[in-house]
């Protein structure tokens, strides 16, 4: 019901801006744009995609999943049927029995959540989304309230959605690209903002759930995760970029092909049927990746609208004015575009980072908080679309309001951080 009426309030308020700037502002193609327009149209002076464009590019989008959805999702069912999954969830359980109390002890969600997790914090996007809508069909088959998402799925998917990654490799790529004089710099914050996030995603969701995150198991299972990533980030802020993108290449890629290793040795050892297996997931994959295709088309529309109408240059116009009357440093509003879209759309957001290098420079204070903030979160609604979706949830209660006050979170952070690094 929530995601109905942001849905709602975004198509209403882009028209009205829309209606506003062509009727009294004189903007009278403005509608021909957000309808029919195409980014790659020398004559369209806003350089973005309308609605009927968009509506290609989700199909596009969701075309390229079925292969990813088709794939993962096969290797898993050899993983559950060898008995993988499983040993996943008694590994995690004692921490994920008390993170999430009403999952049955050894259920197979808790391996799949781990796997989800696991990729996120790698910045594997192509391997997390098919783990993390497997977990949600396995939280689906405990939810006794088919429609209305549970406390399990709730916490799962705010804990996604704060997007906790390792290394912003699509980040550091595009600053080295831009020809940034370090394009490693933003590394850092970029881990620590992540970190923030996810922490205060599970203290909202602990809070409602009324889950006690100061027992024993849980302070372990955080401060010993925090160790490990302390010891990483140490080893990693010696390596140049590119020493960054090689050695996250190498752990990402490699432990991906490592996990099929073991998929399949493991169901080699327990005498099943592996390419029966994997074709029975595909199938599974294959239509999880047609469901999901409406949900993906009416959240990239409506940010379409968004953008074309031009909302988006309002808000942070008035930001900035509104910084500017008490004679604040406005330097980081600049910046806030890439925010302010990422819940919306990855893909956006990324082109609101390389505008904002392009227009003010890479190295500049904007386009490193753009580059912090694009490497911070995961894309809120379209996470709650899409994971939500795959499972036909209608009410998803308070996760939307949990997942933006820890975007909120986090982009506060980000720019505490921008100043304390770059001044």
């Amino acid at each position: 019901m929530a995601l109905s009426r942001i849905w709602s309030a975004f198509i209403i308020i882009a028209i009205t801006v829309a209606g506003i700037k062509c009727f009294f502002f004189g903007d009278t193609h403005l509608f021909t744009w957000m309808v029919s327009g195409k980014a790659s149209d020398p004559a369209n002076p806003l350089k973005l995609d309308g609605i009927i464009e968009t509506c290609w590019i989700a199909v596009e989008i969701c075309l390229k999943l079925v292969g990813i959805l088709a794939l993962f999702i096969g290797f898993m069912n050899i993983a559950e049927k060898a008995g993988g999954i499983r040993l996943l969830s008694r590994i995690v359980g004692p921490f994920f029995s008390r993170l999430f109390p009403e999952i049955p002890k050894n259920h197979p969600s808790m391996g799949h959540m781990i796997m989800n997790f696991s990729a996120n914090l790698l910045g594997l996007d192509n391997a997390a989304t098919p783990f993390g809508l497997k977990a949600m069909q396995s939280l689906q088959e405990l939810n006794p309230a088919k429609e209305v998402a549970s406390n399990p799925q709730i916490m799962f998917l705010c804990l996604h959605a704060a997007g906790l990654n390792l290394i912003p490799v699509s980040v550091i790529a595009v600053r080295s690209a831009q020809h940034a004089s370090d394009p490693t710099d933003v590394f850092l914050p970029c881990m620590i903002v992540t970190f923030v996030g996810t922490m205060t995603a599970m203290i909202i969701v602990s809070f409602k759930q009324k889950i006690n995150l100061f027992q024993p198991v849980i302070l372990a299972w955080v401060f010993s995760i925090s160790a490990i990533i302390v010891l990483l980030v140490l080893y990693i802020t010696r390596l140049d970029a590119a020493g960054i993108q090689l050695f996250s290449g190498m752990l990402s890629n490699g432990l991906i092909l490592l996990v099929f290793l073991l998929i399949v040795l493991g169901g080699l050892y327990k005498k099943i049927d592996l390419f029966a297996a994997f074709v029975d997931g595909a199938k599974n994959g294959f239509d999880t990746a047609i469901r999901i295709i409406p949900y993906i088309l009416g959240i990239l529309v409506a940010v379409s609208m968004l953008r074309t109408s031009g909302t988006f240059d309002a808000v942070i116009s008035g930001i900035k004015n509104f910084f500017a009357l008490f004679g604040a440093d406005t330097r980081f509003v600049d910046g806030l575009p890439t925010a302010l879209i990422r819940p919306l759309s990855g893909g956006a957001a990324r082109g609101m980072m390389v505008s904002t290098m392009t227009t003010f420079g890479p190295d500049s204070f904007a386009s490193k908080l753009s580059g912090i903030f694009q490497g911070a979160s995961d894309t809120t609604f379209y996470v709650v679309a899409v994971y939500f979706g795959s499972v036909n949830i209608k009410n998803t209660r308070y996760s939307i309001g949990a997942m933006l006050l820890a975007d909120l979170v986090g982009i506060i952070t980000a720019i505490i951080l921008c100043y304390l690094f770059f001044g």
